[in-house]
């Protein structure tokens, strides 16, 4: 009860009684006033007492009824008292004790607050007002509208407003002016903060009631629960309002306890208003309990927006539904106000939703409702997204504020301290703090956005051409706001903005350079923002139907930045700031594009080689978004639909539009169409044509005409020439263009408006007439009933008049205008000889007069030229642009505001690879002037950041002809290129070199083949500080007298001199020696390590390019690139081995031509170089089965191949021999090149050399060996070939030692054969056999190279090489397969080869009678040794070799062939099979025949004198005796038949007849019957051949004349003799085994050739005549009488008859004495034989 005494003694017993002591208290005027004041004291006073001692609370209500009092106070027209009731009713409002809830006593559908704020209002009454009550007016006010103990609302609100407003305007007090903007601004903050405080209540209100209710039940059940939801959500609210109050009712009390000491203190004065004012926003800061600072959600869900629905329903009818008035009304009413008033009018006049005001207020509200509907009402309706009453509030505000933003400015000079000029600046100060401050609400709700398109877009509209500087300034400040919050609503408003307004007023020359400076200065703030550089490329470059802003915007850009100075100083340094401002937001916007992007970014300097695998895909990217601004509204909307199947699956639609791929197609279309519309434009023909081809358009007349319809782009002028040509198909196109428009209905001046709204009329009368006459029948088409028009000729003529008549009266240069008769008469008779009704033509007269016939704003006829290096312009001029640039713009802006396009927020990277390929080139362009021809520091520092950027752009992509180009450009601006020569570096230049090494260092994953240019530059860099470090060398001096001097400043030459100016370009490159240079540079050579794979590949391409460059120079070759390829070679030797070896594989190729380098001082240093690389290299040590060290080491093999300098050659050799002795532990693949290395070395003349590579080769084997074994191996092959090299050297020590090395290699084979199993790699070529692998990877390289050697190297080396190689045979042979036998012979079969033979006859026979005949020799001992293994698979391969060599014409081989083949025979004929003597038998043949001299017959030297075929028939008589001999041997056996012999010449003296004996060894019984007759055959064949030679004595006589068988006169008795000897032999053994053994009748086929035989030989006994001769046939008498003494009786006797007349013939001889004796013998058996028989 105290503290209830206290706060009305504070707040109102002592300010009624202050105004009781007010002096002007007691005029007559304020009796009243003086009497309401007593009686309201003694009420208190009362109430006090007859409270007495009770305790009770004191509420906010009980204060109303003390308003009354306060009210007539602040009607009175005194100053203090107006101020005291003021003071009064603001803390009352602050404290809570005024809430003015109740229902108004004289207004009972209004709350007091109304009232409340009404009387406060009055108190201002113009700019008279006294300043101190303007500031107590602005208080309460402030306290009124921002705090939360009362609630002042629409019609309300406005007055409040506008009565701050007004002070603003009105007030001469600056302070007061201030206080009353700021107190503007704060109530704008609190009526916007409060509406989105509500959204977040209704928000959290929706997910309570979504959980209650349970969303995933049936549709049914939720819909039976709608009307429980609407009852709870009454109640929530119910509960929420009383639990604010009852908050509102505890702070009062708080503040009542807290504060009295200071509320007695401000009764005085005005001590207290700041704490006040503090309190009063803290108070706001709460609002019903939810901080106004946080962000509010969706409403989303159905069944919450169906019940919302119902309570907006209600409160929009509880709205006064008067219509406002229309613009032209507020236009012409605020013509009849004056002062202040007039400037708020727009503040007066808003709907309340509690009633009307009183007094003036009531009258307006009651005026407005018997007016129709205006425009804003209809939005309120259509939009039932007003949740609250605060959206209203917020809506009703915003608005007013767009309408004076509107105010047209008085003519003439703008005065900046007129009212209008204040109240349009201070309009738009608030809502550009309104669009700053918005939030979720008032960005998205369907009626802030409608009320943004209508209202404020339009303002802008006008505002935006405005000529006063802040007024465009805070233009350009809203509409960048609204491009940043409001663009995805506002699609088709921002096209405008950007094409007609700001860029056209960048690009206009009726603009001033303030203007434009001022534009670059919001494109700069746009440029800030990648979201909406991406956008508009998105959803205006990409869209068909829009115009291209992005291209625009950058073009324009770079147009300004080109610029050329002007001519006087001030406009020269506003055209540079420009410039400036123009580089400035080009480098943001592609800074903007980096930072979009810059998730594609891997910065090398953060990566240690792990490859590209960390770079974010394009797949993976931020999430999609798209909004549409028909449809999506806020995300506090109570209109946003869940059940909409877009919203419900949003990602449906989003991959659908925001789609890089399909975006930039339509790109790419739409460029296409562009390009058909600009040669339209020009030739319309070809621009179909184009257009069609490229199936933008279709082939039919119709589908062209509904182009000319919908395209706005092409020229009118064309369109109309196109449609009145003459061909066919311009006929048809026509005829459909006007079937497409629809005339009913339409009166005929409309009709030919529509019509001619589209295209200009052409000039040429007959394509009027065409056009016109179409035009007349479409019409007389679609109106076939109620018009004037007799027939069509009529409509064709009146429509021909409508045109003159526009011309004559809207052409400024038509004197005289024709009249309304004037135009009657022209028409006379034109209706079928009737005149049309006078009142019909009067009144078309009277519409052309209004408003002539013009083309669709739309439509331009050309494009604007630039408005950059023009001439001035007159202001008149000026004006007159900008106001027809505004018109356009408002009635785009109008025409923009019903159409709903959709707004794409994209979140893709790869939007920007398209944007910037379109735009490059410009920028580069711009960037380059503006560093050449700028000489600022800044604008060149941004230049160099720009083209750094847009470099990383174009490598991010990929995009290599953009990257390329830039760094070109780049390059350019260092000077660091060969074709520029020595030029003086300037600062700029110095510049670019440090952003070109900066770029290596941050872009080195993405430069691909642009490293070679950054390299180039680099290394030219590096001369530079050689030149000027000043250092003298070879390179220095050469390059100095080289080099082409460019002088950039010839007056300091011509002053000073070369000398004097070559000092100064020396200077100037020292420059670049500092520190800061050689450590960027080393930066980018070090941090070659976190390069990626593929990066890291280009960059050693490329040094590897460069550094060819500098060394093929051939005036002063280089090695700085040779040098850093191998520090980079160290530095990332530590890379992964897959990536190594792709880079070893660049290094090593540029290793091989390095090496072999003409400078011998080059290929020194590389040889040099790469065996320090090795030797880390081979450290790091290699696990099986890997060949990174083989790829390694080639170099070393190529240089030694290719280079032929010995000394490059040696320091190669004894390089691998140091690695050999320091790394033979750690090398496994490398094996192979040493191998290779020592290979090469052993073919060279240099005997050191090669004594050098050998010493090394037999450490490694002889050392090495028994250690490396398991590494070496896999090189084995390399070895021996190696050593081959070696034994075909020139030096027979080496040779025969290498030899011998090879025979330790087959020790090393057989003793560890484990290895050679285990080895793996080679399964797929030589099979999975662990065996097999011994043989290829052990024994054949050993049997290979050894007959390499034998075919190659002289007599000594090739006889020990095949001694070694059948030495290994027989010594290991044993432990061989069956398959690697094969796979030998084939080997040694290779030294017969006659390809591998010397060319040179004696070589060659030299070659037959010592290689190949010990070869043979070794065969067969081999064959023989092995025969059991080899005898199935080799045998028919041995005899086609003996074949081979008894071919040959050498005597010694072929002789060694027969023998040979008697020897396997001999040797082995004991293990023949069946088969195998068949062949033998057949080879043996083949022998017969190859070696018959057939030819000794027949030869003549008349015919042919060739001296070889003498001695090749020489040798097959040789041959043939040799066969014959053969074949005796093996049969007999060589002593066998010489024992026949003697034992017949005993036989002859011998008194009985000796038994024959057989050798037990002979291999006659292994052979049948068939394969001895054909030997027999064989036998006869040369018998018979030598019998005819030697009886035909001319042909011996002839042979002997020509040189045959030397001095005596040849004959063949020996092989006549021996063959016939054998057959004999043959014969009678098989004659003599017929009974054992044989089957029966074989008698009948051997004893006739045994006969014949026989007869034969004792017939040509007695026919020869010499004794010689008949000498030498006395042992085949001797067998065949031995023979036949030896046989059984009955052979005996068969025989006997056959032969005894021959034999008895032999009588007549001189016969040798054991031929008589034999044949006594023969005839005494025959004798007693007849006598037995008689």
């Amino acid at each position: 009860m105290q503290q209830s005494k206290q706060t009305r003694d504070m707040f109102l017993t002592r300010a009624l009684e202050k105004i009781l002591k007010d002096k002007e208290i007691k005029r007559s005027q304020n009796a009243n006033l003086r009497q309401e004041c007593e009686k309201t004291l003694d009420k208190i006073r009362n109430e006090l007492q007859a409270a007495g001692g009770q305790d009770g609370s004191f509420t906010p209500i009980e204060a109303d009824s003390y308003f009354p009092v306060f009210e007539l106070a602040c009607k009175s027209r005194s100053p203090s008292i107006v101020s005291n009731a003021l003071d009064c009713l603001q803390k009352m409002i602050m404290y809570g004790m005024l809430v003015g809830n109740t229902p108004d006593a004289e207004s009972p559908n209004q709350p007091l607050i109304n009232r409340v704020i009404f009387a406060i209002c009055q108190c201002f009454t113009g700019v008279n007002t006294d300043e101190g009550v303007q500031l107590q007016i602005i208080k309460v006010l402030l306290t009124a509208v921002t705090g939360n103990n009362c609630e002042v609302h629409e019609a309300t609100l406005l007055l409040a407003v506008r009565t701050c407003y007004n002070i603003y305007l009105a007030s001469r007090n600056a302070v007061n002016q201030s206080t009353a903007r700021g107190t503007l601004t704060q109530m704008l903050n609190a009526i916007f903060s409060r509406m989105e405080a509500q959204a977040e209540h209704d928000e959290k209100l929706a997910q309570k009631l979504q959980l209650e209710n349970g969303l995933n039940e049936s549709s049914t059940e939720a819909t039976d629960n709608d009307a429980s939801s609407l009852h709870n959500s009454k109640i929530d609210k119910d509960e929420a309002q009383e639990t604010s109050f009852c908050a509102r009712d505890r702070k009062t009390h708080d503040c009542q306890q807290g504060h009295t000491d200071a509320a007695d203190d401000d009764a005085d004065g005005d001590d207290g208003e700041e704490n006040d004012k503090d309190q009063s926003q803290e108070e706001f800061a709460d609002f019903n309990g939810y901080n106004s600072n946080m962000a509010g959600g969706d409403l989303a869900d159905h069944d919450v927006t169906s019940v919302v629905e119902q309570i907006l329903n209600e409160l929009v009818d509880n709205v006064v539904g008067g219509k406002e008035e229309t613009p032209t009304q507020q236009e012409e009413s605020s013509e009849t106000r004056n002062g202040v008033d007039a400037e708020a009018v727009e503040l007066e006049e808003a709907p309340s939703i509690s009633g009307s005001l009183t007094s003036e207020a009531a009258a307006a509200a009651g005026n407005s409702k018997e007016t129709a509907e205006s425009e804003e009402s209809e939005i309120l309706r259509r939009n039932l997204s007003v949740s609250h009453v605060l959206q209203k509030d917020a809506f009703l505000v915003f608005r007013s504020f767009c309408k004076l933003s509107m105010k047209v400015l008085s003519d003439g000079a703008p005065d900046p301290k007129s009212h209008e000029m204040r109240s349009k600046i201070l309009s738009l100060h608030l809502l550009s703090s309104i669009l700053e401050a918005a939030g979720p609400v008032f960005r998205n709700n369907d009626m802030f956005i409608s009320a943004i398109k209508q209202y404020l877009c339009v303002a802008l509209s006008k505002n935006a051409v405005s000529s006063v500087p802040e007024v465009f300034e805070l233009s350009l400040e809203i509409f960048v706001k609204l491009l940043e919050f409001f663009k995805t609503h506002l699609k088709m408003q921002m096209q405008v903005f950007f094409k007609e307004i700001f860029l056209n007023i960048l690009d206009s020359s009726s603009s001033s350079l303030r203007h434009k400076r001022m534009v670059l200065d919001a494109l700069l703030k746009i440029c800030q923002d990648p979201q909406s550089i991406v956008d508009i490329y998105v959803n205006y470059d990409c869209d068909m139907s829009a115009a291209n802003i992005f291209e625009q915007f950058v073009s324009l850009l770079c147009k300004t930045a080109q610029i050329a100075n002007a001519p006087n100083s001030a406009a020269g340094d506003e055209v540079k700031l420009m410039r400036k401002r123009s580089l400035e937001c080009l480098v943001t916007l592609v800074g903007g594009l980096v930072e979009w992007c810059n998730d594609l970014y891997v910065n090398p300097q953060t990566m240690t080689n792990l490859g590209k695998e960390h770079q974010t895909e394009l797949g993976e990217q931020k999430t999609l978004g798209v909004i549409s601004s028909s449809n999506q509204g806020s995300c506090r909307s109570l209109h946003s639909d869940s059940s909409d199947p877009m919203n419900s699956n949003p990602n449906l639609l989003l991959g659908l539009i925001d789609n890089p791929e399909t975006l930039e197609v339509t790109k790419q279309q739409k460029d296409i169409l562009e390009q058909g519309i600009q040669k339209f434009n020009s030739k319309p023909n070809k621009g179909v044509l184009f257009l069609q081809t490229h199936n933008m358009i279709g082939s039919t007349p119709a589908d062209i005409a509904k182009f000319l319809h919908t395209e706005y782009r092409l020229d009118p002028s064309m369109v109309g020439d196109y449609l009145g040509e003459h061909e066919k198909l311009n006929k048809e196109v026509m005829y459909a263009y006007v079937d497409y428009l629809n005339f009913k209905s339409m009166d005929f001046v409309n009709a030919i408006r529509i019509f001619l709204e589209g295209f200009r009329i052409p000039g040429e009368a007959q394509k009027i007439d065409r056009i016109m006459e179409k035009f007349a029948s479409r019409y007389l088409d679609c109106n076939p009933h109620g018009t004037v028009f007799a027939s069509a000729d009529a409509a064709y003529v009146l429509a021909y008049s409508i045109i003159m008549l526009t011309t004559d009266l809207h052409n400024n240069q038509v004197k005289r205008k024709m009249t309304n008769e004037d135009y009657i008469r022209m028409n006379r008779g034109i209706n079928d000889s009737k005149d049309l009704p006078r009142e019909y033509l009067e009144e078309i007269y009277s519409k052309i007069q209004k408003k002539g016939i013009s083309l669709k704003c739309t439509r331009s006829s050309a494009s604007k030229p630039s408005a950059f290096n023009k001439g001035v312009i007159s202001a008149a001029q000026r004006m007159r642009e900008m106001q027809t640039m505004a018109d356009n713009a408002k009635v785009l802006m109008e025409a923009a505001s019903h159409v709903q396009a959709e707004f794409i927020c994209t979140k893709h990277l790869e939007h920007v690879r398209p944007m910037f390929k379109g735009c490059w080139n410009p920028l580069m362009a711009a960037f380059s002037i503006g560093f050449h021809y700028i000489d600022d520091r800044e604008a060149t520092l941004l230049c160099l950041t720009g083209l750094r950027q847009s470099i990383r752009i174009s490598c991010i992509f990929g995009l290599s002809l953009e990257r390329d180009s830039l760094i070109n450009t780049l390059s350019r601006f260092s000077l660091l290129e060969d074709t520029v020569g020595i030029r003086e570096l300037e600062w700029k230049n110095r510049e670019a070199i440090k952003t070109l090494i900066q770029i290596a260092c941050t872009d080195g994953n993405y430069l691909q083949q642009s490293w070679k240019k950054v390299l180039k530059c680099i290394s030219h860099l590096d001369l530079i500080q050689s030149i000027g470090s000043g250092v003298k060398d070879q390179t220095t001096t050469a390059i100095k007298k080289s080099a082409v001097i460019i002088d950039s400043s010839p007056i300091l030459t011509k002053t000073f001199g070369m000398d004097k100016r070559l000092a100064t370009i020396q200077e100037s490159m020292g420059e670049t020696s500092s520190q800061i240079y050689v450590v960027a540079v080393d930066r980018i050579f070090t941090g070659s390590t976190r390069l990626d794979g593929d990066a890291i590949v280009d960059f050693v391409d490329c040094l590897c390019e460069v550094s060819l460059s500098e060394l093929n120079n051939p005036l002063h070759p280089r090695k700085f690139s040779l040098q850093k390829l191998v520090e980079i070679s160290y530095y990332n030797m530590g890379r992964i081995r897959i990536q190594w070896a792709r880079i070893w594989a660049i290094l090593g190729e540029h290793f091989n031509v390095v090496g072999c380098s003409d400078i011998e001082e080059v290929a020194d240093f590389a040889v040099d170089s790469l065996r320090q690389l090795s030797t880390k290299f081979l450290e790091k040590g290699e696990l099986p089965g890997f060949g990174f060290q083989k790829d390694f080491l080639r170099p070393f093999e190529h240089i030694v191949k290719h280079n032929p300098r010995a000394g490059i050659q040696d320091m190669v050799v004894r390089c691998i021999e140091r690695m050999v002795a320091s790394q033979a532990h750690n090398i496994k693949s490398g094996w192979k090149n040493i191998f290779s290395v020592f290979t090469i070395a052993a073919s060279h003349d240099d005997e050191r050399l090669v004594e050098l590579a050998f010493t090394t080769t037999s450490s490694i084997i002889r050392q090495h060996f028994e250690f490396y074994f398991a590494s070496i191996i896999h090189c084995f092959q390399d070895a021996i070939s190696a050593l081959r090299e070696f034994s075909c050297s020139r030096f027979p020590d080496t040779s025969m030692d290498a030899i011998q090395l090879i025979r330790l290699c087959a020790n090393y084979v057989a003793e560890k054969p484990k290895y050679f199993e285990d080895l793996t790699g080679d399964e797929p070529q030589y099979g999975a056999q662990a065996a097999d692998k011994i043989w290829v990877r052990g024994w054949f390289p050993i049997f290979f190279e050894l007959s390499c050697i034998i075919n190659r190297c002289k007599l000594d080396v090739r006889t020990r090489g095949l001694t070694v190689m059948f030495e290994i045979m027989k010594t290991y042979g044993d432990t061989f397969h069956e398959s690697w036998w094969h796979d030998l012979f084939q080997i040694v079969f290779r030294i017969f080869d006659q390809m591998k033979m010397p060319e040179v006859q004696i070589e060659r026979t030299n070659w037959f009678s010592t290689t190949c005949n010990h070869a043979l020799f070794s065969i067969c001992d081999v064959f023989t040794q092995f025969y059991t293994t080899l005898a199935p698979t080799l045998l028919s391969g041995v005899y086609d070799q003996l074949l081979w060599c008894i071919e040959k014409e050498n005597e010694q081989l072929a002789r060694s062939g027969v023998n040979c083949f008697e020897n396997i025979i001999i040797s082995n004929g004991h293990l023949f099979d069946e088969e195998t003597w068949q062949l033998t038998c057949e080879k043996a043949k083949l022998i017969f025949q190859l070696v018959a001299p057939n030819n000794l017959l027949t030869w003549n030297p008349s015919k042919t004198n060739d001296r070889n075929e003498l001695q090749r028939l020489q040798l097959f008589c040789i041959l043939t005796s040799e066969m014959i001999e053969c074949i005796n041997n093996f049969l007999f056996l060589p002593k066998a038949t010489k024992c026949e012999d003697e034992a017949n010449l005993a036989m002859a003296t011998a008194d009985e007849i000796s038994e024959e004996t057989h050798e037990s060894g002979e291999l006659f019984p292994r052979l049948n019957k068939t394969q001895l007759l054909n030997l027999v055959q064989c036998l006869h064949k040369s018998h018979d051949l030598a019998k005819r030679f030697n009886s035909n004595v001319n042909q011996r006589d002839l042979l002997w004349r020509s040189g045959f068988k030397g001095k005596t006169k040849p004959n063949l008795i020996r092989q006549e003799t021996t063959s016939l000897t054998c057959a004999l032999r043959i014969l009678f053994r098989l004659h003599e085994n017929n009974t054992g053994g044989y089957e029966t009748g074989d008698d009948q086929q051997i004893y006739p050739v045994l006969h014949r035989t026989c007869q034969i030989a004792v017939s040509y006994y007695i026919r020869i005549t010499t004794p010689a001769h008949r000498e030498s046939w006395s042992n085949i008498l001797l067998l065949i009488l031995a023979k036949l003494l030896r046989m059984p009786g009955d052979k005996f006797t068969q025989l006997r008859n056959d032969l005894h007349l021959s034999l008895c013939d032999l009588l007549l001889f001189d016969l040798r004495s054991e031929v008589r004796l034999l044949l006594r013998k023969y005839l005494i058996r025959s004798e007693s034989l007849n006598n037995t028989v008689a």
